[in-house]
């Protein structure tokens, strides 16, 4: 048992969990995150609380931020901003199947000067793009060490966030840690509409959270399949589709058409196969 606190780099950004130690940080305040490249200013949006799980293993943080990191973390916000807008201007200029995505600027030195300072710059590309020239004409204009990263559509996803079809933050911008194989049988099972539009997440790919409830789906074997009479209280009933979260069946009486949901006790117990060719 410790307490927890989350912080988040940018504004509806992914949320990071560290062990507040000492400190009492409030929501707003902002606090240095100890990050690969040193302390990083990051802002507290949910404060320090107690939970039952051991966090032992989580960063700590390194201490609240004074003027000197924030005017640090400012110079470093106007070189994104600035590396951006001059990599979207020579990659027009280049010719060059590109779309930047993120910026990312470390400055690696003392003093306040951009000697030592690396930018690297997150894109996505329909192919492996030759970007060599680039590289070299972007040193010239940031005046830096200058690396260029290939994103996948999943991780394109992941950097930029957004609200999924749900109404909820992108998984993969808030908890997913890994993506996992999906695959259209999983789909298939779910008896969802194999509509791209409707099954397809922000990245354009098969959504993440198909694979959530797919071991109930995998394991509902004795579940009636659509188009099966089943008999129920009310008399004989076709199955119209089937909810294994909820362990339940929609079926419409065959006496009066009215469509209703059933447990599945009520069903599985008298069914006989149904042929839709001649339902």
């Amino acid at each position: 048992m410790g307490m927890l606190c989350a912080v988040s780099f940018n504004r509806y950004g992914r949320l990071y969990y560290l062990d507040p130690g000492e400190l009492r940080p409030a929501v707003g305040d902002r606090v240095l995150v100890p990050t690969d490249e040193g302390t990083e200013v990051a802002e507290c949006v949910w404060a320090p609380q107690w939970v039952s799980e051991d966090t032992s293993g989580f960063p700590k943080l390194a201490g609240l931020a004074g003027e000197r990191d924030l005017q640090r973390d400012e110079s470093q916000r106007r070189r994104k901003a600035e590396a951006k807008v001059a990599a979207k201007k020579l990659i027009r200029e280049h010719g060059l199947p590109m779309k930047v995505i993120a910026v990312d600027h470390v400055q690696e030195s003392t003093g306040g000067t951009s000697s030592g300072a690396r930018t690297t710059i997150y894109f996505t590309a329909p192919h492996r793009v030759d970007f060599r020239s680039l590289v070299r004409d972007l040193g010239a204009t940031l005046h830096c060490r200058v690396e260029l990263r290939q994103l996948s559509a999943r991780d394109s996803a992941r950097v930029q966030g957004g609200i999924g079809s749900c109404g909820r933050d992108l998984c993969c911008a808030t908890f997913l840690t890994d993506f996992e194989p999906v695959t259209i049988r999983m789909a298939k099972d779910q008896d969802l509409p194999l509509n791209p539009l409707r099954i397809s997440g922000a990245c354009g790919r098969l959504m993440c959270c198909l694979k959530y409830e797919h071991p109930l789906y995998a394991q509902s074997g004795s579940y009636p399949t659509s188009g099966q009479r089943v008999e129920t209280d009310e008399g004989t009933a076709k199955v119209v589709s089937r909810h294994p979260p909820s362990e339940t069946v929609t079926v419409r009486q065959l006496s009066d058409g009215a469509v209703r949901r059933c447990s599945l006790s009520e069903v599985c117990g008298s069914r006989r196969a149904f042929d839709d060719q001649y339902g």
